[in-house]
């Protein structure tokens, strides 16, 4: 990339002067040379014991679970939170009900805790009924949804 069409100044936010293309994505390089994203720079939270902690990560695990359409991890007084947008249609086609459903969550976030690190565990899983809103490109604008949200 040369850098942004009419656009000098986001240009240089994201191109150095060697020509390094900074795209915000942390990630790591294995033995083989294969390079895994962890997540975004800007989207990394602090955990309590100093360990970087990717959001995406936890949500690719999240978001494969039953029931589970999408997710947003937050950080909340230093627990990790868990939106949840429901599969509604699933929910619907097997005829689950409110209770049920909450049953299935936690299970759900007792498999997710038992898959990632203890750094990475989820305190707990919130419902939440709409479909998180999103840019242009289908990414989910995280900044929208806060721990205020989560404790409503």
């Amino acid at each position: 990339m040369e850098g942004y069409y009419k656009n000098p100044e986001a240009t240089r936010n994201c191109i150095d002067k060697d020509g390094w293309l900074h795209t915000g994505d942390l990630g790591l390089i294995d033995k083989d040379g294969f390079i895994f994203i962890k997540g975004r720079s800007k989207n990394m939270l602090l955990g309590s014991s100093g360990q970087n902690i990717y959001p995406e990560e936890i949500e690719s695990v999240i978001n494969n679970k039953y029931c589970v359409f999408e997710s947003v991890v937050i950080e909340d007084n230093g627990k990790l939170i868990a939106l949840i947008n429901p599969d509604y249609d699933m929910i619907r086609a097997h005829k689950i009900s409110n209770k049920e459903l909450a049953r299935i969550m936690e299970h759900n976030r007792k498999e997710v805790n038992h898959q990632l690190p203890a750094f990475m565990n989820v305190a707990k899983f919130v419902m939440h009924p709409e479909e998180f809103e999103k840019t242009p490109k289908r990414s989910i604008k995280r900044y929208l949804y806060t721990a205020d949200i989560a404790n409503k």
